[in-house]
């Protein structure tokens, strides 16, 4: 994962010491040595994560997270406040500040990364999100102003997991301040059991179980359908940092460490429940506004008026962040042929299942729309050339290696697609030329024999480059002549 990365602290040792620990994991490091500076620098600059020293002169770091989190253009930015101080006291008010995280120093280095990882990943999942919303008010819909601070934390659904009583009762009686609903069980069984039941908002979870392994239940919670999005808080102790660092990696959202200060645990759970109404907000303006209008009513995808839209504002957000993007155009091979053999009927369940194998193999935050006809464009945001091809030929392999179940006599119909991309490196161009680059590639790759990925300024990918994105050569993927697939669906 890249990330741009700005360090403020007003000591140049500090400052260098995270640049290197950063840089040697590949962060992009950018710095200032004031509060103004990092304000300023976090307004143009637009970092994917801040780390924040508390004791500077002049503008303290609380004062400097308190700015960065009601300015509406950098609200969005996760902050971690890095510092010497060690008080409870300074921790919460840290958080109520608006902080993501507050680490002592010593900074323990695997919780540093995992940290920041962590919280890139959660950022890039809300940016995404603003973006669409952005993209909906230009089709007329307004939605609620405000950033995830003015979102209340009130009367939220909380699942405890803890099998240690007293430390249940805590927690119970410290949430209970908030009028929140908390819901206490002692073993993971119990809690699956009522997360298909209720809808929580924060579900918190023991990773000193004594007949279980926590770390495994955050797993299951967030690869479960009802649970995945839900905010995730692992208490542990001082021992467990390493496993507490595996839980941040597998989509835990925060931790807090033993002995729990109450006040820090109500600071922590407030900030989640805020995270996770904001971010449920921006999804349900999205979803009414656009689910209608923008979208196709075949296969759900986006349809050509929101990709236009919303391709513009991805390359001006990677023109001023310096990313790259790709652009994938898909083409399903012989489609007339389809239709013209065992009709549109059939032709529409093959463009259905095309939609969801090809959404299906992308990330959460990538863009899939129907351009029209057989014609689809995919858009990867912040992604390299390299994994680009990879994800080009995995979604290649998708689509042959399995025959479509279609309805009528055949049962299964083969299909192939062809694939057109471009990487748009940080270039500052018009959509129309983004989408005349691809369709170009997308026009080799058929005169060049179908069922083929072809790259601006690459040519050919062939299957081996896309084995490490886990599209290892199989059956039905090598190419099919024009004259085998038209055999078959005739």
């Amino acid at each position: 994962m890249t990330a741009r990365v700005l360090v403020v602290d007003d000591i140049l040792p500090n400052v260098k010491l995270l640049e290197a620990k950063l840089s040697g994991e590949y962060f992009d490091v950018l710095t200032a040595t004031s509060g103004a500076e990092g304000i300023q620098k976090a307004e143009t600059l637009s970092p994917d994560i801040i780390l924040l020293d508390v004791m500077m002169p002049g503008m303290d770091g609380f004062e400097t997270c308190t700015r960065l989190k009601n300015n509406p253009a950098t609200a969005h930015i996760p902050v971690v406040m890095v510092t010497a101080l060690t008080d409870a006291t300074d921790r919460v008010r840290g958080l109520e500040s608006g902080a993501d995280d507050f680490l002592s120093k010593p900074v323990n280095d695997v919780a540093l990364m995992a940290r920041v990882r962590s919280l890139v990943r959660l950022k890039m999942t809300v940016d995404e999100w603003r973006i669409r919303e952005n993209t909906a008010n230009q089709f007329g819909f307004v939605g609620n102003k405000g950033t995830f601070l003015t979102e209340p934390s009130e009367k939220a659904k909380v699942l405890v997991i803890e099998d240690k009583a007293f430390e249940s009762e805590k927690f119970v009686e410290t949430l209970r301040r908030d009028e929140d609903v908390v819901m206490p069980v002692r073993t993971g069984d119990q809690a699956i059991a009522l997360a298909q039941q209720n809808d929580f908002d924060m579900i918190t979870v023991s990773l000193n179980l004594g007949a279980e392994d926590g770390l495994r239940l955050c797993s299951h919670l967030r690869s479960n359908e009802r649970t995945r999005s839900v905010p995730l808080l692992m208490v542990g102790e001082e021992a467990d940092m390493k496993r507490i660092a595996q839980g941040l990696e597998i989509g835990a959202h925060d931790y807090i460490l033993r002995p729990v200060d109450r006040n820090e645990l109500l600071a922590r759970v407030r900030t989640q429940i805020r995270r996770k109404r904001y971010q449920d907000r921006l999804r349900s303006n999205y979803e009414t506004s656009l689910s209608l209008a923008l979208t196709d009513s075949l296969t759900g995808l986006f349809n050509r008026r929101y990709l236009m839209v919303h391709l513009e504002k991805l390359i001006k957000k990677n023109t001023e962040s310096k990313k790259a993007l790709c652009v994938l155009m898909l083409d399903i091979d012989h489609f007339k042929k389809i239709n013209d053999s065992a009709g549109h009927a059939v032709g529409d369940e093959v463009l259905k299942t095309f939609a969801e194998r090809i959404s299906q193999r992308l990330r959460s935050f990538d863009l899939v729309a129907r351009l029209g006809g057989e014609e689809f464009v995919v858009i990867l945001p912040d992604i390299s050339l390299d994994m680009a091809m990879q994800v080009a030929e995995r979604l290649r392999v998708g689509i042959a290696k399995e025959p479509f179940k279609v309805s009528g006599p055949m049962g299964t119909m083969p299909v192939t697609v062809s694939i057109g991309a471009t990487l748009i490196d940080g270039e500052d161009v018009k959509v129309e030329e983004a989408l005349r680059r691809s369709d170009d590639e997308l026009y080799r790759a058929k005169e060049g024999g179908r069922n083929r990925v072809y790259f601006a300024g690459h040519g050919l990918v062939t299957p081996g480059e896309g084995a490490a994105a886990g599209a290892a050569p199989v059956a039905g993927a090598t190419p099919v002549s024009d004259a085998e697939t038209i055999k078959k669906i005739v």
